[in-house]
């Protein structure tokens, strides 16, 4: 195995990365605290590999991040949770070139699907929707984000201890200090 750079994506051999939690917090600008418990109640878990027990770290796709960033986003325009849960539901079937196109147009209760330009001016003249989340611009947002994150290889063995810069749950001062060092 050869040896990864300390900073910027870490390529596994088959091209596939993942982000730690604290780097995913940081992408998308939430505390650590949400997202952990945004994975133990199963709005969003990481699709590369879940915590297993004590000592094991989450790796968080670039996918899971976008979809990460538009829970933020639909929480901040103050959508229950349990509607943002049923519009998560609908995102995850899809893959990320699908995601790319797709807007999200919300009422501050419910959450619309929209897949053209058209479906979204349908949508406002019929009366509904007060904000829209292009998801394409999510991407783009986390893009730049991670662009000086560190990313982990999807593949390989799992950690058996809590890596530096990742706090143990609920660890909000072991996350600033690693953010301050970080930044």
């Amino acid at each position: 195995m050869h040896e990864q750079p300390l900073e910027g994506p870490l390529v596994g051999e088959d091209g596939s990365v993942g982000y730690r939690g604290v780097t995913a917090c940081q992408a998308v600008g939430i505390s650590y605290r949400q997202l952990d418990y945004w994975a133990r109640t199963t709005l969003v878990v990481p699709s590369i590999r879940d915590a297993s027990g004590s000592g094991t770290q989450r790796l968080y796709s670039f996918r899971d991040l976008v979809v990460l960033k538009v829970v933020k986003r639909l929480l901040d325009a103050g959508v229950s949770l349990q509607n943002i849960r049923r519009a998560i539901e609908a995102l995850r079937s899809r893959g990320v070139e699908d995601l790319a196109g797709i807007t999200l147009i919300s009422d501050g209760t419910t959450v619309y699907e929209c897949r053209s330009p058209e479906e979204v001016v349908d949508l406002l003249q019929g009366g509904q929707g007060v904000f829209g989340i292009a998801i394409g611009g999510a991407f783009k947002e986390i893009q730049g984000s991670l662009s000086h994150l560190p990313a982990e290889p999807a593949a390989g063995p799992t950690p058996v201890g809590p890596l530096p810069d990742e706090p143990a749950a609920g660890d909000e001062l072991a996350a600033r200090r690693a953010r301050r060092r970080a930044g």
